[in-house]
């Protein structure tokens, strides 16, 4: 089945699909995979979520080269982190080379990110996500002092999950977007500022950035920004790169013009943004 029509390039922005497709589209899926993207999706408790990850982020990309190149021929690199990227062949003309993309999962939504010219990071949590711990154990566990401190004022505790789970998606993106996960870039390493007079904001966490082994000299990279609720049941995050502005690292950051489709690889494409499926957050 061919794909649908190609998206317009440099555009930054981000896309958002819903997973669970029907049976009959899996076996079109699988064609896709290389065999080390085969043996990964085995490898996982959730076999389709995982081949699916996989089968979109091809067929996304292949949309965003105006579709010269077919899904399946697309090759990727990872860096320590296991970050992916595209591996571009050597002599290869057809397609503008700056394309960075992102996944994001949770057990009902798989979001692929794309972006022209900059990193891109993508975070989609369930609003109503269960954990182990409370909200404010895990907050004293990875957020600085001034993010317990701002949720430890709210006293309705449906609200702290809430700002709590904002929170968690913009700083899980934001390292995303670095290349560096958890372990390059620890949450307690950078505040993330939800209620400002200039808008959400991020702040380097002083006391770790003395650290010469400490991975927050990239937090004063430019960015773009967009928070979002999806359906009323999922937030997502999104940072872009931004070269173009001169941004220092406590400066308040710029929303990104995001655009959204839901989508079903090879059954379902539909634009979402600027509808109740999609509200900007900050």
């Amino acid at each position: 089945m061919p794909l649908p029509p190609p998206r317009m390039l440099g555009v930054s922005g981000g896309r958002f699909f819903a997973s669970l497709p029907p049976r009959a589209a899996s076996a079109m899926y699988e064609e896709l995979l290389s065999p080390a993207e085969k043996k990964y999706a085995n490898e996982k408790m959730s076999w389709k979520d995982a081949m699916l990850s996989c089968a979109l982020r091809r067929t996304t990309l292949a949309r965003y080269t105006d579709c010269k190149i077919d899904p399946r021929s697309f090759e990727f690199k990872y860096n320590k982190f296991h970050k992916p990227e595209i591996l571009w062949p050597p002599d290869d003309s057809t397609v503008e080379r700056p394309l960075h993309f992102n996944i994001s999962h949770t057990t009902s939504l798989i979001a692929c990110g794309v972006a022209m010219h900059g990193h891109i990071g993508i975070d989609v949590e369930e609003k109503k996500r269960k954990t182990i711990k409370s909200i404010f154990s895990l907050a004293r566990c990875f957020f600085t002092p001034s993010e317990v401190n701002y949720l430890a004022d709210i006293s309705d505790s449906d609200a702290q999950r809430k700002e709590f789970f904002k929170l968690w998606t913009l700083k899980e993106a934001y390292v995303k977007a670095l290349g560096l996960g958890l372990s390059g870039a620890p949450f307690s390493e950078f505040s993330i500022m939800l209620e400002t007079s200039k808008g959400i904001r991020i702040s380097k966490a002083s006391k770790v950035c003395n650290d010469s082994n400490s991975g927050c000299d990239h937090l004063s990279e430019n960015w773009q920004f967009a928070l979002t609720e999806l359906e009323n049941s999922h937030y997502m995050a999104v940072f872009v790169e931004d070269y173009s502005r001169s941004q220092g690292p406590e400066d308040s950051l710029v929303p990104v013009g995001l655009k959204v489709w839901k989508t079903i690889p090879f059954v379902e494409d539909i634009l979402v943004s600027g509808t109740e499926a999609v509200k900007l957050i900050g």
